[in-house]
């Protein structure tokens, strides 16, 4: 890869792939918009299957959680979960069955061989988002922008994905995206902050503030409409966040992060890195080829005790064929 200068101090990282258009298909709105929905990337009869696996899972504790009963819906019934961002990420979790089942789709994979052009690509080992609304335990989240993409980093260096396996309307939990600020996240960086300040993590969030600036160049927030089996993508720059449902909301929303990109893209040291987590039973980042880390593997409490419920095994393993060994970075293409 090359770099260039920010400053005399700042290199910048330049992703050495180009979208350019002009494809007639899904991959021209994920240049102009930063984000697309795929139909039926998953058959919906599959897609609820793979929820109704979902919900065996997340009710396979021996706690009092009853799917039906909302009055149920309480953290003391649920397994540990990422409060702030609803999902589920221990347990092995990632590596159940109907996960990988999921990730080898083979609408799904087709869809990230389309935008990378090429089908030797790794998986993402990334988390669950099963969101019970209108929780009695659990305030509603203010929205909470922000990018998976370093600063530093120029370019399309990541594209994520959802497998939705639920109805997302306007009033239930879904993605909420900025349609076009990919487009112009460069120019913010460079003309609205210092670049000492830029971290160097994958995440970048923003302020009420730098929204403004956004929204006064015609870039405002969109509730991503989506429906059981379809596939939803978008750049790394693009501006997002998980949107709760309301008060009128009564579904459950399931998704699986998941996301592809080439295997070539990954130096050496970051697929012993990755190898290392599967092996694990761990999860990642939602990056599949860079920013690999393992996440806490143990399931703890608050307080930091381990939840005696614990597992380090999927309750169902998947069987480790190639291409499943191949996406998970663990056999060479």
């Amino acid at each position: 890869m090359s770099t260039q200068t920010a400053t005399a101090t700042i290199p910048t990282v330049e992703s050495p792939f180009r979208l350019i258009g002009g494809y007639g298909d899904f991959r021209d709105d994920l240049i102009s918009h930063g984000y697309v929905v795929i139909k039926n990337a998953i058959e919906p009869e599959k897609a609820r299957y793979y929820q109704q696996k979902a919900f065996e899972w997340l009710t396979s504790f021996g706690t009092d959680l009853d799917l039906k009963k909302p009055s149920t819906w309480i953290a003391a019934n649920l397994p540990v979960q990422n409060i702030r961002l609803n999902t589920f990420e221990n347990y092995a979790v990632v590596h159940e069955k109907f996960m990988w089942d999921a990730r080898l789709e083979p609408g799904v994979v087709d869809a990230f061989a389309k935008v990378w052009g090429t089908d030797e690509l790794l998986v993402s080992f990334d988390s669950i988002n099963i969101t019970l609304p209108n929780r009695i335990d659990k305030p509603v989240r203010a929205p909470w922008p922000h990018t998976d993409q370093a600063p530093r980093k120029r370019g399309m260096h990541c594209v994520q994905g959802i497998i939705n396996l639920s109805h997302a309307g306007p009033e239930d939990g879904s993605l909420v995206v900025i349609p076009g600020s990919h487009a112009i996240l460069e120019e913010f960086y460079d003309t609205q902050t210092d670049p000492a300040s830029w971290p160097t993590r994958d995440v970048r969030y923003f302020s009420e503030e730098e929204m403004k600036w956004f929204a006064d160049r015609g870039c405002t927030p969109k509730k991503v409409p989506a429906e059981p089996g379809d596939l939803i993508l978008w750049d790394s720059r693009t501006i997002h966040w998980g949107g709760e449902p309301t008060e009128k909301s009564d579904t459950i929303r399931t998704v699986i992060y998941a996301a592809y990109a080439p295997a070539k893209m990954a130096s050496k040291d970051a697929l012993e890195e990755k190898q290392r987590v599967f092996r694990a039973n761990g999860a990642t980042t939602h990056w599949p080829h860079d920013n690999i880390r393992l996440r806490d593997v143990q399931a703890c409490f608050p307080d930091g005790t381990q939840d005696p419920r614990d597992r380090s095994e999927p309750l169902e393993k998947a069987e480790q064929t190639d291409r499943l060994l191949r996406l998970a970075g663990v056999k060479a293409y």
